[in-house]
């Protein structure tokens, strides 16, 4: 699928969290060769590995306060939210913490400093604040607060399975071998049934929704 381009809208200065994972390195890889965009900030605790001529980096190492940065997160037109985790094995504190707590922190900031700004928030399908599950109420919880701030816009993604393309892999072993193992079925799953994706299509779709 070729590249979106827009004509009607100068190009965007974006700013990407959760780069260093799947869903955030294919959104980064997007952004980078989208000629809509103008320029690309990641922050995170350690730098990607990509070097790209409007590509740069924040090291942070507190994401429950980004006051330190604070002037940094100034002027930017889109934020793509990609920071995540699984809730499986983690205590329901710790889950809460990195998806709703860090989340809120930097969007707070976001708000003030670019109330033009769109969010987009890479939440999960069964998202659902009357869910049985507490990673789906979590998730909810968070994309109800994100609606209340000052932004431009709010967008929240509930992708299922993705397929990771272009390089962009789970930093969670269990999941790399199960992409691994349906790497030959994507073609036919994605005829399948609309709960299927890919990291490029999730980062387009991220660039659509900004514009």
């Amino acid at each position: 699928m070729p590249l979106e381009k827009s004509h009607a809208q100068p190009p965007m200065n974006v700013v990407v969290f959760g780069a260093s994972g799947m869903i955030g390195y294919g959104v980064l890889l997007e952004c980078l060769d989208d000629d809509g965009i103008a320029s690309v900030t990641t922050v995170g605790r350690r730098a990607v590995d990509v070097e790209h001529p409007k590509l740069s980096q924040i090291i942070h190492a507190d994401f429950k306060d980004f006051s330190a940065i604070e002037d940094q997160l100034a002027g930017f037109d889109a934020c793509m939210w990609c920071l995540g985790v699984s809730s499986a094995g983690m205590s329901n504190d710790r889950y809460r913490e990195i998806t709703l707590d860090y989340t809120m922190a930097a969007a707070e900031v976001l708000s003030q400093r670019n109330p033009e700004m769109t969010f987009c928030f890479i939440s999960g399908a069964s998202t659902d604040r009357n869910s049985r599950q507490h990673w789906a109420r979590v998730k909810a919880e968070t994309e109800d607060r994100l609606a209340d701030l000052p932004f431009k816009a709010v967008y929240n993604f509930r992708p299922a399975l993705i397929q990771p393309m272009r390089g962009a892999t789970s930093t969670i072993a269990s999941y790399r071998m199960t992409y691994a193992l349906l790497r030959p079925l994507y073609p036919l799953l994605k005829r399948v049934t609309k709960y299927v994706t890919s990291t490029p299509e999730v980062g387009r779709a991220m660039i659509r929704a900004s514009r």
